[in-house]
């Protein structure tokens, strides 16, 4: 599921923390601002996948304008998308074994091809997955 909440980013120094208003006990935080842009992309996709696999309700999210933030505090969107998310969370390798036919066995080898990453590849173009 894809989803879009505003965070809050507060200038630290050094860094920045990040919280979101709507998603309880959601922070995170980056040495830099391109850290903690993507510091709370991860926080928001880890809390909603978990919220989403609990079955808890999901809060709608407030209106950037809405969010009242100090002199030192902005407010800007985060998108995530949940699957996407733990698609990267199950992406750990796991053996597989296949046959295939010797002269295309000794022809991939001969060419110095890497067998798990072509098979990899011909499986996400089959499922059209990017």
């Amino acid at each position: 599921m894809k989803y879009i909440y505003p965070a809050v980013f507060t200038e630290e120094n050094p860094g920045y923390s990040v919280s979101f208003p709507d998603i309880e006990n959601c922070f995170t935080c980056g040495d830099d601002l391109e850290q903690a842009l993507m510091m709370a992309n991860d926080a928001l996709s880890l809390m909603l996948t978990d919220m989403e696999d609990r079955k808890l309700d999901i809060p709608k999210p407030s209106r950037v304008n809405d969010i009242k933030v100090g002199d030192n505090e902005f407010t800007t969107l985060i998108q995530c998308d949940t699957e996407q998310y733990r698609r990267t969370l199950k992406n750990r390798a796991i053996k597989k074994t296949l046959t295939i036919p010797e002269w295309l066995n000794e022809s991939a080898t001969a060419a110095g091809l890497n067998f798990s990453q072509v098979l990899q590849e011909a499986l996400k173009a089959k499922l059209n997955i990017a």
